[in-house]
């Protein structure tokens, strides 16, 4: 089951050639589904493996476009996508009665996320609950108003928005900047076709699954997060969130009067803070990610 053995997408001008691709394999019936996990699970048939993965490349794919809004290559996303939906074959027990699809959904999911994860600087991706959640819904809020158009929302939008994941107008317009260069769902394929991105997906309504994975991919980045401040000594900490997790963060002036030094003093301690919980974070998160992961397994 190696990635050399997909199709590849090698750069985001190859997408319609990829997609294009992968809706040549063959969807599968819940029986074919279920023969080809047992002999995977019990014989390593390596092509029965191979087949469970192809069939769901346009999961993957799915799942990723959901995603092209953080500034990253869409070839990169649907790599690691495609890690993720490796990952679920090979742990995927059939006897459990539900379908791949569902179980590789949280797998999928979690690789690109904890790919973006290690992508973007906690500067960029906020630190505040309320921000993350934005970071991580936005895009998805913004297509169900129909909020398609490049720039900045209009204030109708923005309340709309604020008031469905219940944060601040303000945090939802900062976001968006941040996340400038959605491409919207309706752009064409090609310049010579007819065709839609959205032709190409499914219906994407969040069941029981999807909301019980949100909620534990929350909680392991919530986790590291934690966990990395904890290695800060209590000067850093205390500097690290007033400066980067307050919700009304304090100036380099306040703190200087605070610990008696110089506000460049206070920068330089804020910017070894934040490296050091930057670095935490990223050596954290695979390890913590394959934890939460087989923990969720074992319940499924």
């Amino acid at each position: 089951m190696s990635k050399q053995m997909l199709p590849t997408l090698t750069s985001d001008g190859g997408l319609s050639r990829y997609l294009q691709e992968i809706r040549k394999f063959p969807m599968l019936h819940p029986d074919q589904e279920f023969m080809l996990a047992k002999s995977w699970r019990e014989h390593a048939d390596s092509g029965a493996a191979h087949k469970l993965v192809t069939s769901h490349l346009r999961l993957v794919a799915k799942i990723a476009m959901g995603y092209r809004g953080y500034g990253l290559p869409i070839s990169e996303i649907v790599s690691e996508g495609n890690v993720g939906l490796m990952q679920a074959v090979k742990r995927f027990d059939p006897d459990k009665g539900f379908r791949l699809a569902t179980y590789a959904m949280w797998w999928i999911r979690a690789s690109i996320q904890e790919f973006i994860l290690r992508s973007w600087s906690l500067v960029k991706m906020g630190t505040t609950a309320s921000q993350k959640k934005l970071f991580f819904n936005l895009r998805k809020v913004k297509g169900q108003i129909q909020a398609l158009e490049e720039g900045d929302l209009r204030p109708d939008q923005v309340t709309e928005i604020a008031t469905r994941l219940g944060v601040p107008e303000e945090d939802v317009i900062s976001m968006n900047r941040r996340l400038s260069g959605d491409a919207s769902l309706n752009a064409p394929l090609r310049a010579e076709s007819e065709g839609e991105w959205q032709d190409w997906l499914v219906d994407d309504q969040d069941n029981q699954e999807t909301r019980l994975a949100d909620m534990e991919e929350m909680s392991v980045r919530h986790g590291l997060l934690t966990n990395a401040i904890g290695k800060l000594n209590e000067r850093e900490r205390r500097i690290f969130e007033a400066r980067r997790l307050a919700e009304d963060p304090l100036t380099l002036e306040d703190l200087s009067k605070e610990f008696g030094v110089s506000r460049e003093r206070i920068r330089q301690i804020e910017v070894r803070a934040f490296e050091k919980v930057q670095k935490a974070v990223k050596s954290d998160a695979i390890r913590a990610l394959t934890s939460s992961g087989e923990a969720h397994a074992a319940l499924a």
